[in-house]
């Protein structure tokens, strides 16, 4: 009954931006710490930010950051990936993931022992 939807994905030019949101249902959505993965063509699936579940702690993948920005609106039950200065190498479908942790500040790692997943959405940067 749990669903994790992603949205926002599409085509976009080198150096443009896109926001990405997961949307949740079937689950007390501020009880879960959030994250965002990627994966490309011909590559493992990568760690790319999380989020705390009350928002106030973020962390993200030293390939991302500064360009990318998570946060989350509980009382819409959903989760941004706000992505700026986009590059060909962060063309990949994106994933939102849902996991349980023990405080509401405890920010999920980047191992992907997650509860829930999207399906995910396309993410194509142009060259």
């Amino acid at each position: 009954q749990v669903q994790l939807v992603e949205s926002g994905g599409g085509l976009v030019q080198t150096g443009g931006s896109l926001r990405l949101s997961c949307a949740g249902s079937g689950l007390v959505f501020r009880g879960y710490g959030m994250g965002w993965f990627r994966q490309a063509p011909g590559k493992e699936r990568e760690f790319v930010g999380s989020i705390s579940r009350d928002g106030l702690i973020t962390r993200y993948a030293d390939s991302v950051k500064g360009r990318f920005t998570i946060s989350r609106e509980n009382a819409k039950n959903t989760v941004y990936l706000q992505m700026n200065t986009l590059k060909p190498e962060d063309t990949a479908v994106y994933s939102c993931a849902a996991v349980l942790v023990p405080g509401p500040s405890v920010v999920p790692g980047p191992s992907g022992e997650y509860d829930y997943w999207g399906q995910g959405t396309q993410v194509t940067v142009s060259s």
